[in-house]
């Protein structure tokens, strides 16, 4: 009997005179056979890249295969390409990949159905197998990597220690870096949207990345408040890079939930010593606070190009709250307009009182702004032209800013009955 998955596609090619494959549930090649003549583009592609072209994979997955307990056929997904059988490999209960034959427009008769069914039973046994092994190893490196972010010195050290006596990286200088995920209803959210975000979040991991030792790999963990990954690699990730993954995850957290538009990330400096990592992922969650609080920084935050917001966010929450009630600008908000004053002294303020570049922005005369600033300077008592003023006034607004997303989140968590997630970023 054919014992691994490679055996199992040449044992049953041979007997169909087929060209046969196993892909995994997201259908990533685990085994295919030789050719028998009958392969197609989406074939020779699936064989030199391990996987299929994204928007091919969305429509197969859309017909429901996943769903599937007994053999079926799927139509060619694009012009040029031949439909395939398509044999769910399941055991336990558990979807674990699908058997492919490519349809040539010749039946399979029933002894050949069966030698199909039994492949397929086969490959579910091995896979069980692998699945549990995967399992169990995951789980040990998820434990490992929650002591790696631990409070405490003692067990952080044991967890590097672990990682190490584990052989994850490869040997030589890595670079490691945070990604910090959450969900603003997570902390209220149900047991298969937690479950969801587990998912995406493991599905997000770039399979050739995954699958490359120089590369270098990548980790994750995921608890009921929030997910994360670890990137292990020579050369940081680029912001290309970092923006694709994240897209990855969206659209998996999109497919289970409905609402992958509400994720939020930040992503923490890159440290050289795996020691450091702690202070990365402290960093990406206070970025994911900084996105999830202040939309125009999101959806994704990098620690680095928050400015003021990296100061300001490791404020008690409590703190910042009455902090921000700086009464220059609470003199300005009761004077009537007053939003459209606010907004010019934002964005006076950030544009370093560049008055064309603020007037450009506003689509407003220079006139006009000067007008403006003249009004808030009045209200407010405040010179836009002396440093101190200018710096009181800016940190106000941003503190404002962040009071606003703490009180936003405080009364959300006061109508659904969940306690408020005011808190520091252990």
């Amino acid at each position: 009997m054919a014992d691994d998955l490679q055996d199992i596609v040449d044992d049953l090619a041979e007997r169909l005179r087929r060209s046969v494959a196993i892909d995994d549930p997201a259908i990533r090649l685990l085994a295919a056979s030789r050719h028998f003549g009958d392969e197609d583009e989406i074939r020779v592609s699936s064989v030199l890249n391990r996987s299929i072209d994204a928007d091919i994979r969305e429509k197969i997955l859309a017909l429901g295969i996943a769903q599937w307990t007994r053999p079926g056929r799927v139509p060619a997904p694009v012009e040029g390409a031949r439909p395939r059988l398509c044999t769910p490999v399941r055991c336990a209960g558990l979807l674990l990949g699908y058997l492919w034959l490519i349809d040539a427009g010749i039946p399979l008769d029933e002894p050949h159905r069966e030698l199909v069914r039994e492949a397929a039973e086969r490959a579910g046994v091995i896979l069980y197998r692998r699945l549990v092994v995967h399992e169990r190893t995951k789980a040990r490196h998820e434990a490992i990597l929650w002591e790696l972010v631990s409070a405490d010195r003692a067990i952080r050290s044991q967890a590097v220690e672990d990682l190490r006596a584990e052989q994850l990286f490869p040997a030589g200088a890595m670079r490691f870096q945070v990604l910090g995920v959450q969900h603003p209803g997570v902390d209220g959210a149900t047991a298969p949207q937690h479950a969801a975000l587990e998912v995406a979040v493991g599905d997000a991991i770039d399979p050739p990345a995954q699958g490359s030792a120089s590369a270098g790999c990548s980790l994750m963990a995921a608890n009921k408040a929030r997910a994360w990954l670890l990137f292990v690699r020579r050369e940081p990730l680029s912001r290309k890079e970092l923006d694709a993954t994240c897209a990855r995850l969206v659209a998996r957290f999109d497919r289970f939930t409905g609402d992958g538009g509400q994720l939020v990330f930040g992503a923490g400096t890159v440290v050289e010593r795996i020691e450091h990592v702690v202070d990365s992922y402290r960093q990406a969650f206070l970025a994911a606070r900084a996105a999830r609080l202040v939309p125009s920084l999101g959806p994704v935050a990098q620690w680095g190009e928050l400015g003021p917001y990296e100061l300001l966010l490791q404020m008690p929450a409590d703190a910042l709250i009455a902090a921000s009630r700086t009464p220059a600008l609470e003199a300005l908000e009761r004077e009537a307009g007053s939003r459209g004053l606010v907004t010019t002294l934002e964005k006076f303020l950030d544009n370093a009182g560049d008055v064309a570049g603020t007037a450009q922005e506003l689509n407003i005369h220079r006139a006009t702004l000067y007008h403006r600033l003249k009004r808030i300077e009045q209200l407010t008592g405040c010179a836009l032209n002396r440093g101190e003023d200018r710096l009181t006034l800016h940190l106000g607004l941003k503190m404002r800013a962040l009071a606003a997303g703490y009180r936003s989140e405080t009364a959300a968590a006061a109508t659904t009955g969940e306690p408020p997630r005011i808190r520091s970023v252990s």
